[in-house]
């Protein structure tokens, strides 16, 4: 398996993982959808429906391949995403926090871009 194949594997593991916990709003209809869109390389993990009367819309976890690294977008969950992918093999320099600005990712143990 080539590293673009085993990078979508492993997000998509990821999101499915994270995607079999219950969602934290009680007595409403709130769905849990995982987004896999491997031909631009796009995963998110998004909650959607109705609690007590108000239409919930949010996106917790948001990754993409870009130029052959993970850019993970937006982590809400408690979680270190990152930590997880470097547990699953990715080498730290694979791996570039997105939500970080630019210039504050060079403290950080990741590829900067």
């Amino acid at each position: 398996m080539d590293k673009l194949e085993q990078y979508r594997t492993f997000i998509k593991q990821l999101i499915q993982e994270y995607g079999n916990y219950c969602p934290s709003y009680r007595g409403g209809e709130v769905d849990i959808e995982s987004i896999f869109d491997t031909e631009h390389d796009h995963y998110q993990l998004v909650n959607v429906g109705w609690h007590n009367k108000k239409w919930i819309h949010s996106c917790f976890l948001h990754i993409d391949i870009k130029n052959g690294k993970i850019w993970i977008q937006h982590n809400g969950t408690e979680d270190d995403i990152a930590d997880d992918l470097v547990k699953k093999g990715i080498p730290k320099e694979d791996i570039v926090l997105g939500f970080q600005a630019p210039n504050h990712r060079q403290y950080s143990d990741f590829s900067v871009n």
